[in-house]
């Protein structure tokens, strides 16, 4: 099976907000022209410089205008946060607007201390998620929505085989197979205490084997692996780069309160789960990774390395022309000219 490659951005460019919404536009009208398959950009309520994106769907719909073929997805939207049937709405119109391209990540969220403004305990958001993310799906059905018989309009049951569900446990990937949904797996994951050294392969595997088990008969594994990587044609300018992000990234986090991470610029790169270098550096790095291995999608982002937006686009030019391919991904024109039986799996 084909892989699928996508390109993930936070929006996170040191500009005027307007600015980060037009760099990020072009840096996905760019990954189209390269072939990607799809392009996600994640929510974030409040905070400047964990996201820069309060409003997805609005965003994705001007990128829609100015894009034709490649697939536009939510990663995500954290739906605890919104109101449901408002949420089935615009997803239903988006993705008329976009010709059927919408891709619908949803998770739990986010920052804790956003709550508050939305009426909601932190603690409570797996609850307000399956309670909410029930009322889009039979929104989306065309369920009537109260006793006058009001349905959604318009309509689109198709967007429920298009949900992806984002999650750092086990028992998220179980939900997300169950539901026949695609399972997000995250760029970086919060480590215990008594596995500090684990891998993301360490603590994503056992999740992709719970996803794969629990998912129904007959239907299709949509499995997607976010990573970390930036990508220059030369490897000291990649890590000097990566050396000025990581530790703007770092020095956030602090003020946070989460663990502080210092180091030498490698020893930042790891605990950042980031894959930075030339091409063949970044190949090696990714290939070692044996829960990318098992996803049918690929999704590619340079946070928190946050590198000028030239050197994204050049990012994104080294990655599909050369890191990806090395991972078993075609551009659609190519796997078309390919002889039968040589598509790379």
């Amino acid at each position: 099976m084909r892989k699928r490659l996508g390109f993930f951005t936070r929006l996170l460019d040191d500009v005027p907000a307007g600015q980060r919404y037009r760099l990020a536009t072009e840096q996905i009208i760019r990954a189209e022209q390269l072939g990607f398959d799809s392009a996600w950009v994640a929510q974030h309520h409040f905070h400047a410089d964990e996201g820069g994106l309060p409003s997805p769907l609005v965003f994705l719909a001007q990128v829609a205008a100015r894009t034709r073929r490649i697939r536009l997805g939510t990663g995500v939207i954290t739906l605890p946060m919104e109101q449901p049937l408002r949420v089935a709405e615009d997803t239903a119109v988006l993705d008329l607007l976009s010709d059927g391209r919408l891709e619908v990540g949803i998770g739990s969220g986010g920052t804790p201390s956003s709550f508050a403004a939305f009426g909601h305990n932190s603690e409570q958001r797996g609850d307000i998620l399956a309670r909410y993310l029930a009322q889009v799906r039979a929104a989306w059905a065309g369920v009537p929505l109260s006793g006058d018989g009001n349905q959604l309009y318009p309509t689109a049951p198709h967007l429920n085989q298009r949900v992806w569900q984002a999650t750092f446990s086990v028992e998220g990937a179980i939900r997300a197979g169950k539901a026949g949904d695609g399972l997000m797996l995250s760029r970086t994951q919060p480590r215990a205490e008594n596995h500090a050294d684990a891998t993301l392969a360490d603590l994503q595997n056992p999740m992709i084997d719970a996803y794969l088990d629990a998912l129904p008969d007959g239907v299709e594994p949509r499995i997607m692996g976010s990573r970390s990587v930036f990508v220059a044609d030369d490897r000291a300018l990649a890590l000097q780069l990566a050396q000025t992000g990581l530790q703007r990234s770092a020095a956030r986090l602090a003020r946070l309160g989460r663990p502080s991470r210092d180091g030498s610029v490698e020893e930042l790169i790891a605990s950042f789960d980031s894959h930075v270098g030339a091409p063949d550096d970044v190949i090696a790095s990714l290939l070692a990774d044996s829960a990318l291995a098992r996803t049918t999608d690929l999704s590619f982002q340079v946070h928190s390395i946050d590198p000028p937006h030239a050197s994204i686009l050049r990012s994104l030019e080294l990655i599909a022309t050369q890191v990806a391919p090395a991972l078993g991904w075609q551009t659609k024109k190519a796997q078309q000219n390919s002889p039968v039986g040589q598509e790379i799996a």
